[in-house]
């Protein structure tokens, strides 16, 4: 399952990206870069999320007009997803090019995880912008 929460980026002089979210007070993170912004955000809101109950985002429009002092004076937003495990595991049929597989499966090896471990982390860092991170 995945929801899309709308954060709030801006960056003053001499600091880290900073990056907040309207919908959940209290969440919050850094970045040292751009390419950094998108998983540490995702980070964050699986650490907020931990103790707390779900929240039904806002709209990119609602939250645009609810930052818009912050949007005129540099900001911007990001869509960040929040993806959970619903649970349970459903069978797929994938075909994939027999040298990729060879690939993944030498990967899933090295790092101990089953096939379908290593293809469900791989697209969660992928939706997460954390491609670039190590396992």
């Amino acid at each position: 399952m995945m929801k899309n929460y709308i954060a709030i980026v801006h960056k003053d002089e001499d600091s880290a990206w900073g990056v907040s979210f309207p919908d959940l007070p209290g969440c919050f993170s850094a970045a040292d870069t751009l390419d950094e912004i998108l998983p540490n955000a995702c980070e964050a809101l699986e650490l907020w999320f931990e103790d707390r109950p779900d929240v039904t985002p806002r709209s990119m429009a609602e939250i645009r007009e609810l930052v818009a002092d912050e949007l005129a004076a540099g900001a911007f937003l990001l869509v960040v997803p929040r993806v959970t495990n619903a649970g349970r595991s459903v069978r797929v049929n994938l075909s994939l090019d027999s040298g990729i597989l060879e690939a993944i499966d030498a990967a899933a090896s090295l790092h101990k995880l089953t096939r379908s471990a290593f293809l469900a982390m791989a697209a969660r860092n992928e939706i997460q912008g954390a491609h670039g991170r190590s396992i």
